[in-house]
């Protein structure tokens, strides 16, 4: 491999079929040079998501699919200015785009790439990127909810269904900072991690008896506001029974038309909009990375938990088949990329 070339991991499945196992391939790509608006990022840890073995077969593409980067600033485009070469940082990497962070290198824009601390590191920085600004733009532009820069100064409940998935840790994590409660969160497993992060009331899925358990916790108040970080099986169906007339509900995946409920507005989150959504969405991205550096400095703002998957690039598909056979709960899978056996450093 010469100095131009890196190893990346493409993720290949088979179009309509989401039962085949995903496989990953390890191949010889060109290092990018950043846009002018863009950071190129020597990935140290690379961080993953449910959506990373779902793409081939949603989509029918083979790509790298990693968007959570944490690393060292290599290079930098020509109108950057916030960020330069050795900078530690973590980044989301731009969905279905080439360069992703199953790779040596990976490409982000600067307005979603954010240093990060000396306390913080690489691997829990991994797990961030995605996961944390889905939280966000579905708490404060999808719901509308009071923000960490303007908290709540009265009681408003929430109902987190899907709590210990790392995007609905994150939106517990920052319904406290925001004096959001009381938070209900449904969970299973990993009810007992929602609750040591902040939330006030677990509901366990397990117990079948999910809608009377939440009505049971309201007591007669109305329930206006619902992140559903599952949006599958039963949690549209359950959310749709206890939240009021008039309740905003956002998901993170298309809900059938059947599902949906006149008495209440179900609106998705698409983590997307941080890149390529209004200019204020893209504003409000850029406003929260630089927030959450802040906040892991303070001390303010936790990490999710992680899992470092043996072997690196290699043990990708590993990873990612874990995710597709439902065997994560409670972390995140991540990534050392100096791990990959062979690899030059």
């Amino acid at each position: 491999m010469s100095s131009s070339t890196q190893k990346s991991a493409i993720v290949s499945g088979t179009k309509g079929n989401m039962t085949e196992p995903i496989t990953v391939k390890i191949v010889d790509a060109p290092i990018p040079e950043p846009g002018a608006e863009e950071v190129l990022i020597e990935v140290v840890v690379s961080g993953s998501n449910p959506k990373d073995w779902k793409i081939p077969p949603w989509q029918g593409k083979n790509l790298n699919t990693g968007d959570d980067i944490a690393g060292l600033v290599h290079k930098v485009g020509k109108n950057v200015t916030e960020f330069k070469k050795g900078d530690r940082v973590a980044a989301f990497h731009v969905m279905m785009s080439d360069h992703g962070s199953f790779a040596q290198y990976s490409i982000a824009p600067q307005h979603t790439t954010f240093h990060i601390p000396e306390k913080t590191s690489f691997e829990e920085a991994a797990t961030l990127p995605l996961a944390a600004m889905t939280s966000v733009i579905g708490m404060f532009d999808r719901l509308q909810l009071p923000t960490p820069l303007a908290p709540a100064k009265e009681e408003l409940p929430l109902l987190v269904y899907g709590g210990s998935s790392a995007v609905g840790a994150f939106v517990i994590k920052l319904a406290v900072l925001a004096n959001i409660h009381p938070i209900i969160a449904v969970a299973g497993s990993g009810g007992d991690y929602a609750k040591s992060i902040g939330a006030d009331h677990i509901v366990d899925y397990r117990n079948k008896n999910v809608v009377e358990d939440i009505k049971k916790i309201l007591g007669g108040k109305k329930l206006l506001r619902a992140y559903d970080a599952i949006s599958e099986g039963d949690s549209v169906k359950d959310i749709s029974a206890v939240l009021a007339d008039g309740g905003l509900h956002t998901t993170v995946l298309p809900v059938p038309e059947e599902e949906t409920s006149t008495r209440t507005k179900i609106l998705r989150t698409m983590v997307g909009d941080a890149h390529s959504g209004a200019p204020y969405l893209q504003d409000l991205a850029s406003a929260y990375y630089r927030l959450f550096g802040k906040w892991l400095q303070e001390g303010r703002f936790e990490p999710h938990p992680y899992e470092v998957v043996k072997g690196g690039l290699e043990g990708v598909e590993e990873g990612l088949r874990r995710l597709q056979e439902g065997k994560v709960s409670a972390k995140k899978l991540v990534f050392k990329i100096a791990d990959t056996p062979g690899l030059k450093a």
